[in-house]
């Protein structure tokens, strides 16, 4: 009977700027060692995983070409079906059925976190292989633990909602939340949108309330602030103001 290969988690870098600069201190050593001896490979991005495995590959030989390594992507079940693709997290996973080391990576930070590879972390549970998580950047910790901000109790909420009301409503309900027991609420928000979200929570929250920004984490462009929103208006009292956070990776942080 053939042993099962190993499904290793590889972090990815937060940022794409420069990413063979940023491995030494984002990625520990043995990170990157064994990222470069895999040849088989599921990646929410194609085109993000090679830049990182060439950038691997200026640190650490990679095993072999990358364009001579199987690569399949992975977008998340609802995603892919409404793009027509049919695969499943069984077939992707075919190589470790074959005694194959597998590496799973995300399009940027740790797989399985905010990231739809938990999907393929869960097969291969199912399957009884070993997953193997590798040590590397997560946005949510980082702003976590530069926040200032409950580090005891916490919940992620992954994206909030798009539309202006109910934006506001799930703004208010988390503040809501976060002062009844103490709880710092996480949150993230695709870059281009980051103005349109700072500015609903100038608007819904109170004035008391402590809001962090951890913008850029892990680049050299970083910027952790942790104010009240009371003076986060003060800061920016209006859209024009905050251009500069426009388009930048960042995590939004809460405690009321």
């Amino acid at each position: 009977m053939t042993t099962l290969g190993t499904l290793y988690l590889v972090p990815n870098t937060l940022g794409d700027s420069d990413r063979t600069a940023q491995l030494p201190w984002v990625l520990p050593s043995e990170t990157i060692a064994q990222a470069a001896k895999l040849k088989h490979w599921i990646v929410e991005d194609a085109k993000t995983a090679r830049a990182l495995l060439k950038a691997i590959d200026a640190v650490t030989p990679l095993a072999c070409a990358i364009q001579e390594m199987q690569m399949g992507e992975w977008r998340g079940a609802a995603r892919n079906a409404k793009y027509g693709d049919s695969v499943k997290p069984a077939d992707l996973l075919k190589p470790l059925l074959a005694g194959n080391d597998m590496g799973l990576m995300s399009e940027a930070g740790v797989p399985g976190v905010a990231d739809p590879g938990a999907e393929l972390v869960l097969a291969a549970h199912k399957l009884g292989a070993q997953v193997k998580p590798l040590v590397g950047p997560s946005s949510i910790l980082l702003g976590l633990m530069a926040s200032g901000l409950n580090g005891q109790r916490f919940a992620f909420q992954g994206y909030l909602p798009q539309e202006t009301q109910e934006r506001s409503a799930k703004l208010k309900q988390l503040e809501v939340e976060s002062r009844k027991v103490k709880q710092t609420q996480i949150w993230i928000e695709t870059p281009y949108r980051n103005t349109a979200m700072l500015m609903a929570c100038l608007s819904a929250l109170a004035p008391q309330t402590l809001l962090c920004l951890g913008v850029d984490l892990s680049l050299t462009t970083e910027m952790i602030t942790t104010l009240s929103i009371a003076d986060w208006r003060k800061r920016y009292p209006n859209e024009a103001a905050c251009a500069p956070l426009q388009n930048r990776p960042t995590v939004f942080l809460l405690l009321a």
